[in-house]
């Protein structure tokens, strides 16, 4: 019993810090909010899709700014999908990161942009740790409840 509330006050803690440090805003609570006994892996799912999308628009991304003669529009529309499914899951900083990239697609400024793609490839990777370790905490929790029931 005890190591289930150890757990609890663990995932607490570390889903607390995850807004404390802007990962996560409050759009990520509205994705829990939709989660139920009838969709109980909802919010896995959704973070899943997100995390193969975002893998496949920064390797598109990096692929159209890797061209001689580059579509700095094509660019921006990579970046403006990237940046619309972060704020979907809430991972804020994520976000923001595309935010400063489209400003750079808009300028025509490849140094900016191949900048931006670097901290992008590295907030999607922090996020995507932080995400998969809360989801193997809540795992833990439930696996717990299910060998201690009440």
């Amino acid at each position: 019993m005890e190591g289930v509330i150890h757990l609890q006050r663990k995932l607490l803690d570390y889903t607390v810090s995850l807004f404390k440090e802007g990962y996560l805003n409050d759009q990520f609570k509205e994705l829990q909010s939709l989660q139920d006994e009838s969709n109980p892996d909802f919010v896995v799912e959704v973070v899943s899709i997100f995390f193969e999308d975002s893998q496949r628009l920064i390797n598109e991304l990096a692929n159209a700014l890797d061209l001689k003669c580059i579509d700095f529009k094509k660019v921006d529309a990579y970046v403006h999908q990237l940046k619309g499914s972060s704020s979907s899951i809430g991972a804020n900083k994520m976000q923001m990161a595309c935010i400063a990239f489209r400003s750079n697609c808009q300028e025509m400024n490849i140094e900016g942009c191949l900048q931006c793609l670097q901290h992008v490839k590295e907030e999607f990777a922090l996020v995507k740790n932080k995400l998969e370790t809360l989801f193997k905490l809540e795992q833990q929790l439930l696996d717990g409840h299910a060998s201690n029931p009440m």
